[in-house]
């Protein structure tokens, strides 16, 4: 094991992957109101959108208006989630400077979630990649269900890694290992993370739990002690996967920004401005948000 780093870096993925799939439509203003809050907060990597076809996720058709009303925020990254060349071309036209690609480690997801096998997913993400870095965009990639998928059950390690190696080899410059379900546990994170550790730098790999079994936190300390420092979280603790039956909201932002900050590991996030932030969103869906921190903070 490494020792616990002094910093890490969150990823905020609550205006994209945890507005996704809100069936109540969220006005554009709102979103940038979130957004602009989670910069005030201190966070300085946010995933603001998504160039996906506006039918297939019309939370995020205002992508392009998202964007456009981003914040001038110096040493704040920006990015949103291009799938192919068509959202990638819609990316380019509205200024982000970093996009995201997706795929997975499960073939059953991946055929439910986007229509291909894993092989024909990379097959369309390579002109992607390859398009965005001659624009001058830099690109993460996500590979979901890393540790358990819902239709196959547990997933392979050495998949994990052969589908991580070639997104790095098209480009990416970071992979979030992602445990889209929620179902795995630090055992999973030790041994699949392991793995890739063997073959792939600490600095390439970040982590993406969701908590649907509790066992998130537990997860990120796991991959702490294996030297990662990356790590996305939601704020409020928003989200799920619509392909992902049982999957509930990804990792609140204040739960790890809490546990981080109490073990003395630096974030730059001010949790009472972050739970600001997620009210702006919980008062919209006139909803309470399953992050502790966040209830904690909201008793009244």
């Amino acid at each position: 094991m490494s020792p616990l780093p002094d910093r890490v870096t969150i990823v905020e993925v609550g205006p994209r992957d945890g507005l996704q799939n809100e069936k109540e439509s969220i006005p554009t203003a709102t979103k940038l109101a979130f957004i602009h809050k989670l910069v005030e907060a201190g966070l300085t990597h946010i995933e603001a959108t998504s160039f996906v076809s506006p039918k297939a996720v019309p939370q995020l058709a205002d992508a392009k208006e998202v964007v456009k009303g981003l914040p001038v925020a110096p040493g704040v990254t920006f990015s949103a989630l291009a799938p192919n060349e068509k959202g990638l071309d819609r990316a380019i036209e509205s200024g982000i400077r970093r996009v995201a690609v997706f795929t997975a480690a499960s073939e059953s997801f991946t055929k439910k979630n986007i229509n291909m096998t894993i092989a024909e997913s990379l097959v369309v993400f390579a002109p992607v990649v390859s398009k965005a870095l001659a624009a001058g965009l830099t690109v993460r990639g996500y590979v979901s269900t890393s540790f358990v998928c819902p239709y196959e059950g547990d997933i392979a390690k050495e998949k994990v890694l052969d589908v991580t190696q070639r997104l790095l080899n098209m480009g990416v410059d970071e992979v979030a290992i992602s445990d889209t379900i929620g179902a795995a546990s630090p055992k999973d994170v030790f041994e699949t993370v392991g793995i890739l550790l063997e073959k792939i730098t600490r600095e390439k790999i970040a982590l993406h739990f969701h908590d649907t079994y509790g066992t998130a936190l537990a997860n990120v300390l796991a991959g702490l002690q294996l030297g990662i420092t990356t790590f996305d979280a939601s704020a409020g603790g928003l989200g799920g996967c619509p392909y992902a039956p049982g999957a509930s909201g990804n990792l609140a932002t204040e739960d790890l920004v809490y546990m981080l900050e109490r073990m003395g590991i630096a974030t730059g996030v001010n949790l009472t401005k972050l739970a600001e932030a997620s009210s702006t969103i919980a008062t919209h869906l006139n909803r309470r948000l399953p992050s502790r921190q966040w209830r904690r903070l909201n008793r009244g």
